[in-house]
């Protein structure tokens, strides 16, 4: 599986690196760090939406909303979606609040462990696979290599009792140190592309893979809770499928670096990686803007005013909670203009629409995004047929 890193071709990749790294900075300072926390509730959702969309799996963002309070679906096949939702999450909080295993992501451990926890919250019967040419129904072991040669299209991965030796020149490769932190960036792309084309697991390996790469960026201060590179992966789904495919092409001459596989192929799959990833950065950095998320805050509250589900002062308190990350209760009625007793109105009614959260009945409020606020405050956030793929 050489090249595992684009030697001759990494100046190709600078510029995408350089403007990375800062757009990185730049959404990462504008944001008040507690408000960063309510954003990654939204984000994790989000990421995990578009992470099982590039599997097929088209979960509405409501219902992975009341899969996260323990409402799940009666009929089978959604409550499924549901519980691979929850369980996506849980493992993508464990890595923005830097509680997985102090190793390298870039690693076999690390993978076994992605995978053993994913699976861990998944019930037994979606522990299965079914081999698509025999019918056979093959146990999925979580955290373990995979027992049996697969095919997957076109490509052939490594016999079974190579594993284990790919897998240490996986981990050997993308060691760091001796890799610096730029190439570590550059190289992102080739990490989720050869971990991809091992496929150590039965099943699993596409959402271990953005996983790995979300951990990866997170450990070299680039990657965050405010952003998730799998949008940008799920909006041009085929072009990131072309591309793997194309990296996975045996070398085309002497001019194609000197490892067995493509060269080309691999800057080509790292080049829409990073660019992908710097769209998504953007993206959220526009969607963040503090004015604008003002306005559209405001746009909507008047809304459910006029509606009668908010009171009037209800703006004010949510502009305090962007601005300052969270509100004291002793400050809403100041804020709104009312007595205590209308404070608590005004507060009870933004916590019932799921505007704002808090860890007790005394405690700080803070903004929250249930799916419906979310589609009004942060637009194209999900697409438009959300939840409706067959």
């Amino acid at each position: 599986m050489e090249p595992m890193v684009p030697e001759e071709a990494a100046g190709a990749l600078d510029d995408e690196v350089l403007a990375l790294v800062g757009e990185a900075k730049h959404l990462a300072a504008r944001i008040h760090p507690i408000l960063r926390e309510s954003i990654g509730d939204l984000v994790r959702s989000m990421n995990c939406y578009y992470s099982n969309l590039i599997e097929g799996h088209d979960t509405h963002p409501r219902d992975i909303d009341r899969a996260l309070t323990n409402e799940f679906s009666a009929e089978p096949k959604r409550r499924e979606l549901q519980q691979e939702a929850v369980a996506h999450i849980h493992v993508q909080r464990l890595i923005d609040e830097g509680r997985d295993p102090d190793v390298w992501p870039a690693s076999a451990a690390y993978a076994a462990w992605l995978h053993e926890e994913f699976c861990s919250l998944l019930p037994p019967e979606m522990l299965w696979i079914t081999n698509p040419k025999t019918g056979e129904k093959l146990p999925i072991v979580p955290g373990e290599w995979r027992t049996r040669d697969v095919e997957v299209g076109r490509h052939l991965p490594p016999e079974h009792d190579d594993l284990s030796r790919f897998m240490m020149r996986f981990e050997k490769a993308y060691a760091s140190p001796p890799l610096t932190r730029l190439r570590q960036l550059m190289t992102v792309g080739a990490v989720h592309h050869r971990f991809l084309w091992i496929h150590p697991f039965l099943d699993g390996n596409g959402r271990v893979a953005r996983l790995m790469s979300h951990a990866l960026l997170k450990r070299l201060d680039i990657g965050t809770s405010l952003w998730s590179v799998a949008r940008g992966l799920a909006r041009e789904e085929q072009q990131y499928k072309r591309l793997l495919q194309q990296a996975d092409r045996p070398r085309e001459g002497d001019r194609d670096g000197r490892g067995n596989l493509t060269q080309r192929g691999l800057v080509a799959f790292c080049k829409f990686f990073l660019s992908r990833s710097i769209d998504q950065i953007r993206f959220m950095s526009g969607l963040l803007e503090p004015d604008m998320l003002l306005t559209r805050i405001e746009i909507h509250v008047e809304e459910e005013i006029r509606m009668k589900r908010l009171m009037r002062g209800s703006y004010a308190v949510l502009r305090e909670a962007v601005l300052a990350g969270e509100v004291e209760r002793s400050k809403i009625p100041s804020l709104t203009g009312y007595e205590e007793r209308g404070a608590r109105n005004v507060t009870a009614a933004l916590v019932e629409r799921g505007m704002l959260t808090s860890s007790s009945h005394r405690a700080p409020l803070r903004l929250a995004f249930p799916a419906d606020v979310a589609e009004r405050w942060f637009p194209n956030l999900y697409p438009a047929n959300a939840g409706t793929r067959t």
